[in-house]
């Protein structure tokens, strides 16, 4: 029985002539959806799997599934002959463009038997002449398929054998998504042995004695440790918590203690505490160890010196050994379910988990123009810049000054050799821990430290995201959310945000967050009415939710702050040089200040009532982001108010009054003057609905001639450095912001709440006469809210609020007349389904930007929420509702 493994990713290419039993094998063996068969691609363009004629499109439309198959990381099995060189080249070069193993089976079985198949199939008329060829064309090539490229070859030789044989996939050398860590990412040590000691113990690993098998040491073992060892028990470094050590390569060259540094990580390999990528200089002393002609530059003799230095007896077994550890290390790492890859010089998304030479040239050098730069060194693509992958990648290679993160990659290569500091990166904690370089073991072509040369204003990541890239946001996007799954937004809907963004928007270094949409309660019964809370109660009520908190709706617009402890703050957390202290902005991203000097004025005192809170401290933070009211409405709206509202308002004014007069002259010179009296009375009762129009209007509007005519009413402490506070109910939140408004009263205005029990009927009506409060002077009503921020129903997210407005409120809203019987039978019949599911959606969106903002992922990854927000703002819904 031949037990055949095949790589989980790999090109499958089945051998064999017509009636072998490819398709018979291929069914047993691999899922119907990996199987692409040549016959089958036939019958796709002419209806027909034995037309012969069709056979270069069939196979141009077999290499095109197979191409996508193999660009998402499938398994393919291509289900043809095969039994010709250059019908089987192409399936190789397919597997290389890819990066994946090319594996053949043959299924070399007697000819005899392949006639007696195809005499019993009545789709196979050709003549016995045909199979005779195929066979004489796969012996003349069989011993040749691992010289035409393919990795592994498996060749049946009888039916016995087809029959038996078993298939088994096995991972890749590199890939260890079983491995969840938790991890300790070193960069490049050269040598500096010290510095990885330091590193170590600083990390918590301690030397944890071995324990000899037969009172013994293994042979093996015994090669790897000084000969101080021999006199008491060898000790590994090992994490009492089971972290694990992964180290970048570059082990040896340039620094003092080369060899050292070689037992420590073999030694925490051999024993399970560690893992190891090759690195340039690892793979260059290779070569020189198996006899390679190689010049010894760039440190290299600082390694052979050490390994000469050896005793006699032990150079070569050592040397031995060492080149088998450095030839058995693999081009890189897929951890933690593939969240997180570990390479060398870095990896691209589409070679992440794959293998072949470019995969392993890539690990070890990147990737260069071909040019030099003015220290002789190789000018190198910024692979990190395009990266778009999903995993986070750790690197080295190219020393810098700082860990640099940019685009989910971070380069760990401090140059602790030339002076700098030894990085180890803490996944998934995405924590750096540094140990700083005790000399200059070696000193750089390419000066890099702080001190030589000026310090950048931003961060790689900064600089990248200077400029957007449109691509980023265009088009049809499906967006994942930890709250709500995949969001997805149409294309037409990105066209139409994008207008916005550009025309309109803000800095968008500023744009972390855009709030979300708000639902009105389905419409009530109670007479003169649209909205009431117990429709509101009623809903919570049904999904689950017994406490709610209710929110005094203010009289303003929606504003988002965002506002920074100090210049530091702003510069490297949000890459702003300006001198900005932070942003007030709408809830479409448009800056909510014309004037610049009031902001500054207006975030100045906000940035003292945070102090003076103590909220810097108490958060351990630099930085906040607030959803707030923003009052008066007239400060925002008041182009709005002046075209729209007051011009309604002005038209009733001037007309009703002489209407009344009119129809009140004309009653008089009538006999029955009885149905104009109707009229009359439906005019005045107009008249009033007017007055009571401008009355609710006028009410958010008053003169702003300085701050001080400005009310800021926060209800959202959205985030703060490391975390994002849905996980505090909304009474936290009220309670917190009532705090910091507290110390600047004049400016700030803490927002009323109401707690209800909307399972008990005497909460309930506490709740309505709450409401009815509120709205009996003109009050726009109040917000009502599940008490915990996120609530799951039985379809989903339940509402994160629901907005209950009074009926003068209304009236700006509906028309001044909306209350008359007519009208509001009408308005009833509203539906709410679409104006829900899109609240939700933006919900999920708007966490999930700060969520990865706070993650300090790219600024392209938080506006692609951001943007999503605005997007779904263009979907067609009433927005009177």
């Amino acid at each position: 029985m031949m037990h055949i493994k095949i790589p989980k990713l790999s090109l499958v290419v089945l051998v064999g002539p017509s009636g072998s039993g490819k398709s018979t094998f291929a069914r047993k063996h691999f899922l119907p959806t990996e199987v692409l068969s040549s016959d089958a691609c036939r019958a796709m363009v002419s209806d027909d799997e034995n037309d012969q004629t069709v056979t270069p499109d069939a196979f141009e439309l077999l290499t095109y599934i197979a191409a996508k198959r193999l660009a998402l990381g499938r398994l393919t099995v291509v289900d043809a002959t095969n039994v010709q060189p250059e019908s089987r080249q192409p399936w190789v070069q397919l597997a290389r463009k890819y990066h994946c193993l090319p594996v053949a089976i043959v299924l070399n079985v007697p000819e005899k038997l392949c006639h007696e198949r195809n005499r019993g199939r009545e789709d196979r008329s050709f003549g016995p002449h045909v199979v005779r060829q195929q066979r004489s064309q796969l012996r003349r090539s069989l011993r040749r398929l691992k010289r035409e490229g393919f990795r592994h070859v498996f060749v049946l030789e009888s039916v016995e054998e087809v029959e038996a044989a078993t298939v088994e996939r096995v991972a890749l050398w590199n890939d260890k998504r079983d491995e969840h860590g938790p991890f300790d990412i070193i960069g490049d040590v050269h040598g500096c042995g010290d510095e990885l000691e330091q590193l170590l113990e600083q990390l918590g690993y301690v030397r944890t004695r071995l324990k000899a098998e037969g009172g013994g040491m293994k042979e093996a073992d015994a090669l790897w440790f000084p000969p101080s060892s021999f006199s008491r028990q060898p000790c590994v470094y090992a994490h009492p918590a089971g972290r694990k050590a992964v180290f970048v390569g570059d082990l040896v060259d340039r620094g003092p203690r080369v060899l050292d540094t070689l037992r420590i990580v073999r030694n925490m390999v051999e024993h399970g505490s560690g893992l190891c990528v090759p690195g340039n200089h690892d793979v260059k002393l290779l070569r020189k160890l198996n006899g390679k002609n190689v010049q010894l530059t760039h440190g290299l003799a600082n390694s052979v010196a050490e390994i000469e230095a050896l005793p006699d007896d032990t150079r070569d077994p050592f040397s031995k050994a060492l080149a088998k550890f450095i030839d058995g290390l693999v081009s890189h790492y897929v951890l933690d379910d593939g969240k997180l890859v570990v390479a060398h010089a870095g990896m691209k998304e589409e070679m992440q988990g794959r293998g072949s030479g470019k995969v392993r040239d890539f690990a070890l050098y990147g990737e260069t123009t071909g040019e030099t730069d003015e220290f002789g060194l190789p000018v190198r693509y910024n692979w990190a810049a395009e990266y778009r992958g999903s995993a986070t990648v750790v690197y080295g290679h190219t020393p810098v000054p700082e860990p640099e993160w940019l685009n989910r990659t971070i380069n760990v290569d401090t140059g602790c050799v030339f002076g700098g500091k030894l990085t180890a990166l803490r996944y998934p904690e995405m924590e750096t821990v540094s140990v700083p370089a005790k000399h200059t073991y070696c000193e750089p072509s390419r000066p890099f430290l702080v001190e030589e040369k000026e310090a950048p204003a931003l961060s790689a990541q900064q600089l990248h995201d200077d400029v957007l890239d449109a691509e980023d946001v265009l088009g049809k996007r499906i967006i994942s959310t930890r709250l709500s799954r995949n969001v997805t937004i149409r294309e037409e809907n990105s066209t139409a945000a994008l207008e916005v963004m550009s025309r309109f928007a803000a800095n968008p270094k500023w744009l972390i967050y855009l709030p979300p949409t708000m639902s009105p309660p389905e419409t009530t019964s109670e007479e003169g009415l649209l909205e009431h809370p117990a429709e509101a109660f009623h809903y919570y009520r049904s999904q689950g939710v017994a406490n709610v908190v209710c929110e005094e709706k203010h009289m303003g617009s929606r504003a988002v702050v965002v506002v920074c402890q100090d210049a530091e703050a702003v510069q490297e957390r949000f890459g702003v040089t300006e001198g900005e202290a932070g942003m007030v902005y709408t809830r479409t991203g448009r800056r909510f200040f014309n004037d610049l000097d009031l902001e500054e004025q207006f975030l100045a005192r906000l940035q003292i009532a945070l102090t003076n809170a103590g909220f810097w401290e108490q958060f351990n933070t630099s930085w906040a982001c607030f959803d707030c009211e923003l009052m008066p409405w007239s400060a925002k709206a008041q182009e709005l108010l002046r075209t729209q509202y007051a011009a309604v308002g002005a038209a009733g004014n001037a007309s009703l009054p002489q209407a009344v007069g009119v129809l009140q002259q004309t009653a008089g010179r009538l006999n029955d003057g009885h149905k104009i009296e109707e009229i009359v009375t439906c005019y005045r009762h107009r008249r009033e609905n007017v007055e009571n129009f401008i009355t609710a209007y006028r009410q958010y509007c008053w003169t702003v001639d300085s701050l001080d005519d400005l009310k800021l009413a926060p209800f959202h402490l959205l985030a703060t450095e490391g975390g994002v506070h849905i996980d505090q109910n909304h009474i936290w939140h009220m309670e917190t912001l009532e705090r910091i408004c507290a110390e600047d009263p004049t400016l700030m205005l803490a927002t009323n709440f109401h707690v209800v029990d909307v399972t008990d009927s005497d909460s309930q009506t506490e709740g309505i006469d709450w409401w009815t409060g509120l709205t009996a002077g003109g009050g726009e009503g109040m917000v009502i809210k599940p008490l915990e921020w996120v609530v799951r129903g039985k379809k989903g997210l339940v509402q994160p609020a629901v907005k209950c407005r009074g009926p003068e409120y209304l009236r700006i809203i509906y028309g001044a007349d909306y209350t008359a019987d007519q009208h509001l039978s009408r308005l009833r019949n509203r539906s709410l389904g679409r104006k829900r599911s899109l609240a939700v959606r933006e919900f999920a969106l708007g966490i999930e930007a700060l969520e990865r903002f706070v993650r300090r992922e790219p600024l392209r990854r938080v506006h692609e929420c951001v943007f999503g927000v605005l997007a779904l703002e263009s979907e067609p819904v009433d927005p009177r509702l």
